[in-house]
């Protein structure tokens, strides 16, 4: 960034030496060039004026202005070589080249003077825009601040700068090591909300003083900072406002799950045995078995949501640690269905396993857990009589378990949303369950290092599928088949 704020104004001598040498110069050539004509020499005495006045200010062209009056008196006007003036004429000359020389030396040099202030305004734009883009990124703030540090360093020819604030310090020092500090000025970080901290630097010694333009400049930037500041403040209050809105709705939606989900089986536990206790109640033997399957049932289902909520409990607290060993995927599936014989009435299950499929190194209870929910969710959302399909098989270096159904199926953009908590995806007659089935099979899965997804299903309907790694022969010790025959045994 070009160095034009730390400019200082023309010195005391240089527009003394400019004032007094450019008409010096003028007469001179005009002199030499052999020649008393007064206009050729008002001209260049013009000419040195708005030398002076563009080089040095308006002091130097006013001063540049009257010793060229006084030079063209002395040496062009008759007598020469003294400063009466015979010619009335001469002195109507005389005046018009003094009132001139003034009018433009003026004049260049109010045009300096815009230039300089159009190029202080610009680099200030520049500085300025510089921060906002900067305060606006993702940077981080102490490097944010490190860097607005050094551009004032080099503006403003400054030994160090600082801005120290509440969430970083920036700090910037000239490489000159000998350097003798001079004057030093602080300004306060400031809004309306309070201070943030404070902008410091200093200019080396014989440098002399902070203008005014720089001072406003500084000032304006200490202000930006300090908006800055308390607007990240403001902001981080906001995302924890937010966070603890989402916590209450997460409270809320947890509530109403527990309420609702609970209720449901209890409810029908509760009727099923009071009809059972009822006295001139009258059952056959079929409909007495039938109000105790319905009873078994709800219990399970009961047994299912308290499970995913400890469940949740256990994966909120970092604790859902897999206690792996190596198992057959296969074995496990047998044993969800066998203990969801029930549950699994109401629909087809067609199971397609590939032989001899390699070992896992997973916890069994875990991975039951996951099938467990799969399937549920599956049944929760399949028409009566409709088929769920389960098919396992190797894939590259795991092994893939499929649960598909014909219910009505996910759109796209929710598939990722089903493994969140509590979410819902309701699909008529009241099929949304407690929404954690989902999240809890991901968690264990994620924990496996395996992974899970959902897609649609070939014939309509959804698919979920995980994977989880294969069982590292190294650390197996022995052969798939050999554990497969020693289970068999």
């Amino acid at each position: 960034m070009k160095k034009v704020l730390a400019s200082r104004p023309a010195s005391r001598g240089l527009a003394l030496a400019a004032g007094i040498l450019a008409p010096a110069g003028a007469v001179g050539i005009a002199l030499a060039l052999g020649s008393r004509n007064l206009a050729a020499a008002t001209s260049l005495c013009l000419l040195a004026v708005v030398a002076a006045g563009a080089v040095a200010g308006l002091g130097s062209g006013i001063l540049a202005s009257v010793l060229s009056f006084l030079g063209l008196n002395f040496f062009f006007t008759e007598p020469h070589h003294t400063l009466a003036v015979r010619h009335a004429s001469d002195v109507v000359a005389l005046v018009a080249f003094l009132l001139s020389a003034l009018i433009v030396g003026a004049l260049v040099s109010r045009v300096r003077e815009e230039r300089s202030r159009a190029e202080r305004r610009a680099v200030e734009a520049q500085l300025l825009n510089s921060a906002t883009e900067r305060f606006i990124s993702a940077e981080p703030f102490g490097r944010i601040l490190d860097g607005l540090a050094e551009a004032l360093l080099g503006l403003f020819g400054l030994a160090s700068a600082e801005i120290s604030t509440p969430t970083g310090v920036g700090r910037a020092t000239a490489s000159d090591d000998e350097t003798v500090p001079g004057h030093t000025i602080s300004i306060p970080l400031v809004t309306g909300s309070g201070s943030f901290g404070a902008l410091t630097v200093v200019r080396a010694a014989g440098e002399g003083s902070f203008a005014p333009p720089e001072l406003g400049l500084m000032k304006t930037l200490a202000a930006q900072t300090a908006l800055a500041i308390e607007r990240s403040a403001l902001d981080g209050e906001v995302q924890e406002a937010r966070l603890q809105v989402e916590a209450s709705a997460l409270r809320a939606a947890l509530f109403s799950s527990v309420t609702h989900d609970l209720r449901t089986p209890l409810s029908s536990i509760k009727a099923s045995a009071s009809g059972l206790l009822a006295e001139g109640a009258h059952y056959s033997e079929e409909e007495r078995r039938d109000v105790l399957r319905t009873v078994v049932e709800e219990a399970d289902h009961l047994n299912l949501i308290v499970g995913n909520l400890l469940d949740l409990a256990r994966m909120r607290a970092g604790v859902l640690v897999p206690s792996k060993q190596p198992m057959l995927i296969d074995e496990v599936i047998g044993s969800v269905l066998q203990r969801m014989r029930r549950s699994l009435e109401q629909v087809v299950v067609r199971t397609t396993i590939r032989p001899e499929l390699p070992p896992v190194d997973a916890d069994p209870v875990q991975i039951g857990q996951v099938l467990t929910n799969i399937i549920e969710n599956a049944i929760r959302f399949s028409p009566r009589g409709s088929e769920i399909q389960i098919a396992a098989a190797r894939w590259r270096s795991a092994v893939q378990v499929r649960v598909s159904d014909q219910g009505p199926g996910i759109p796209p953009t929710d598939r990722e949303r089903v493994f969140e908590e509590f979410y819902r995806h309701d699909a008529g007659e009241g099929r949304g369950g407690t929404g954690l089935g989902l999240a809890i099979a991901r968690a264990v899965v994620v924990a496996h290092g395996g992974t899970i997804r959902a897609s649609g299903a070939p014939g309509g309907g959804t698919a979920v599928i995980f994977e989880l790694p294969i069982l590292e022969e190294d650390r197996l010790g022995t052969s798939s088949a050999a554990m497969r025959g020693s289970v068999a045994t």
